[in-house]
């Protein structure tokens, strides 16, 4: 779902809140407004305050948890690359070929994480991108003929860094399998419109009354907006960032077989 379109709704949505909370505050008898039911009302608006703020705050953490686990797994598999292409150079001429096969498997894995599209199937298809890769090392690996003991060696470490690169790019797919829970930050929102409404019971009817709920809404969507981004890492505001295979790509280039 469009983290946008999320963004828009909770706004939309805990501000009408607010709007109802005003309202309230004009049509209910003064008795309802002041006194004992005021500061009850303040009471209840404090607590939901806290309670918002402890899962808002718990919500972004896990979120960014998850930008954190996708940065973490793409620079694990730079560190893999950069092993297998020392192991092959390892191998002498044997493992020419090998480096241009793993320089055209980094490419290819920047265009299908970054440049492919987002079609739903980002985690399955990524588990079934990096089984064929690795499926492809370990065909070159097996298929080289070796006549020195440095060169088993150098190949023994070469099938070791493409399996971690490809345990590196699977957990990367799982870990994107709901990162989120949407139910969650539908109760969030319940909390939040809630919460704003107290706000307006315990306002004045006053043009400044309506910026503050919207600045105050604004920051509530915001909030939902951050949890969603940092929650699915290849596309929107937070990206995490393909550097790291790009430039094992130019340090590959840059070192000759």
């Amino acid at each position: 779902m469009n983290s946008l379109i999320i963004m828009a709704s909770a706004f939309v949505t805990v501000f009408f809140g607010g709007l109802i909370g005003l309202q309230l505050q004009r049509i209910l008898p003064e008795a309802c407004t002041t006194g004992g039911p005021r500061d009850m009302v303040g009471a209840v608006t404090g607590l939901v305050t806290l309670l918002l703020a402890l899962v808002l705050g718990l919500l972004i953490w896990t979120a960014f948890g998850v930008y954190s686990t996708q940065k973490a797994s793409i620079q694990t598999m730079a560190i893999g690359d950069l092993k297998l292409d020392a192991a092959l150079k390892e191998l002498g001429p044997e493992g020419a070929e090998g480096r241009q096969l793993l320089k055209a498997g980094i490419a290819r894995t920047i265009t299908q994480i970054w440049g492919g599209g987002y079609d739903g199937d980002f985690v399955m298809k990524n588990y079934q991108f990096a089984l064929a890769n690795v499926a492809e090392r370990e065909t070159f690996l097996n298929g080289i003929h070796l006549s020195t003991d440095k060169q088993k060696a150098a190949q023994a470490a070469a099938v070791q860094a493409a399996n971690s690169i490809g345990q590196a790019r699977v957990q990367m797919a799982v870990a994107l399998v709901d990162p989120v829970s949407y139910p969650l930050l539908v109760i969030v929102v319940i909390w939040a419109t809630c919460l704003f409404c107290g706000y307006g019971l315990l306002s004045k009817s006053h043009p400044m009354s309506y910026v503050a709920l919207m600045v105050g809404a604004l920051a509530i969507a915001s909030a939902i907006e951050v949890i969603v981004d940092l929650s699915d890492p290849y596309q929107g505001f937070f990206l995490v960032s393909p550097g790291a295979l790009t430039d094992v790509i130019k340090a590959i280039d840059a070192t000759p077989s």
